[in-house]
């Protein structure tokens, strides 16, 4: 049996060496980006729908090459908490369902329902990181992109993937500071570990 100690050392120490899911969030912050550019394009909604499913495509293999550059650790074979963080990412693909009918009955609402997707899915990484910033962008994003989907005409629904991505913007500063506080906790239990 694990003690309540060493649950909790398990789990700063996926926060420090995954720096809070960093390299994903930039590199969602990039996709959500180039998501906005696209829904600017003087297409339809479902042509922009489509184009979208295809530039997400990328937030998993720019999350790896992100992962490089920030030196992030995807992989801690000893810490049994560390598959989690893999069933968390793939569990929003279980909403894809909702996503495809919007595409297919009512496209000019498939950007606010992805926008929704993508941020209620930040939910349960407020625990698994230690990291509220996640739980408080769970409800921003879903809600901004509700309000922004349910007020903005059909011309200016670019407003919502520009929302969602300056939300992954200040969402990646808040998850710095919460790495940064969490990496202090993190040294003693190394030193610890060392004597």
């Amino acid at each position: 049996m694990i003690s309540e100690q060493e649950f909790a050392e398990l789990k700063t120490e996926l926060s420090v060496k995954a720096k809070n899911g960093l390299d994903f969030i930039a590199a969602a912050t990039v996709v959500w980006a180039a998501i906005a550019i696209v829904w600017t394009l003087p297409y339809s909604a479902a042509q922009k729908g489509f184009i979208t499913f295809f530039v997400g495509t990328a937030t998993l293999p720019l999350a790896w090459l992100l992962s490089k550059a920030l030196r992030t650790t995807w992989s801690l074979p000893h810490n049994p908490l560390q598959p989690l963080g893999l069933w968390l990412n793939f569990a929003q693909l279980f909403y894809f369902p909702f996503l495809i009918f919007m595409f297919s009955r009512y496209p000019q609402h498939f950007i606010m329902t992805y926008g929704i997707i993508t941020g209620a899915h930040f939910f349960p990484y407020a625990w698994f990181y230690n990291a509220r910033p996640y739980a408080v962008m769970a409800g921003v994003i879903p809600v901004g992109s509700l309000v922004l989907g349910l007020r903005t005409p059909a011309e200016s629904l670019y407003l919502i993937p520009v929302f969602v991505t300056g939300s992954l913007l200040v969402l990646g500063g808040l998850l710095f500071f919460s790495y940064r506080q969490n990496s202090k906790a993190y040294r003693p239990a190394q030193a610890l570990q060392l004597q």
